[in-house]
């Protein structure tokens, strides 16, 4: 036991001094939703007045609703980062190190998964601060309760953004890769409209949203800041990143950039 503390502590230290070094991915992570919410809210909200729907008691501004759903573009982002970090460690070699410890490749894995969502939760509370002094005011309760779903959340999209990495041989592919899938995730789900408002438009579309596993994220997170709980998206969050993290654990291949060496020499 005290072998997996060891290496635990030392996955989630070293993906702290990662973090602390690179100020700027701190500081990009804030700017996508805070232009969200400081910016493109004041023009949406005329057009997009939300009527009362759970989990509010009552009419919200524009800017209420989407604050959980730009809490959940920062794990979205981050978990899609740290997916670029283990291609990039694959390419360097550093993840065939860490594999050659006798402890399972499924719990090295996790750690990475867990460290990620952890730097992820810091990121999200310091946008939450920031919402606060700006007026959106969840219950201070719901902050706290809030943060198991962020958790498993962070882990859906971080077990999503491994997955997808396994795919990716090469750094230069990865931005290509990423944004193929970071922004359909991102529009077509319920964090900067809800679902109704997307039926009125488009049935088939209200269906995408609905099946998108990012929309039961930011639900689960949703509900979560207002002391609700969304059984639904709790579920499929959690069945989504079980399935992500097994199939992440089976298809990771740390020999790939070897073997392509290997070829090129």
């Amino acid at each position: 036991m005290t072998a997996y503390w060891s290496c635990l502590r030392g996955i989630v230290v070293r993906e702290w001094l990662r973090f602390v070094q690179q100020r700027s991915r701190f500081l990009s992570a804030l700017v996508r939703p805070l232009l969200w919410l400081l910016v493109f809210a004041a023009g949406f909200r005329a057009a997009l007045g939300i009527s009362i729907i759970e989990p509010y008691d009552t009419y919200v501004t524009y800017e209420t609703y989407i604050v959980p759903g730009l809490a959940c573009m920062i794990l979205l982002f981050n978990g899609m980062q740290g997916s670029l970090s283990m291609v990039y460690d694959r390419e360097m070699g550093s993840m065939r190190v860490l594999l050659t410890s006798p402890l399972p490749r499924s719990f090295l894995l996790a750690g990475k998964l867990l460290a990620t969502s952890l730097v992820s939760l810091l990121q999200v509370y310091a946008f939450l601060a920031i919402a606060w002094l700006y007026g959106v005011q969840p219950p201070p309760l719901g902050l706290l309760a809030a943060m198991p779903a962020l958790l498993l959340a962070a882990l859906l999209l971080s077990a999503l953004g491994l997955l997808l990495s396994n795919g990716i041989r090469q750094l230069e592919n990865f931005a290509g890769v990423m944004n193929f899938v970071i922004f359909p995730l991102f529009f077509l789900s319920s964090a900067l409209y809800p679902l109704w408002k997307m039926q009125e438009a488009s049935e088939w579309l209200y269906w995408l949203c609905a099946a998108n596993p990012f929309s039961h994220a930011v639900e689960l997170v949703r509900y979560a800041l207002y002391e609700r709980f969304n059984l639904l998206a709790f579920a499929v969050c959690l069945g989504v990143t079980l399935l992500c993290s097994v199939l992440a654990v089976l298809t990771f291949n740390p020999q790939h950039a070897a073997m392509r060496r290997s070829a090129g020499s």
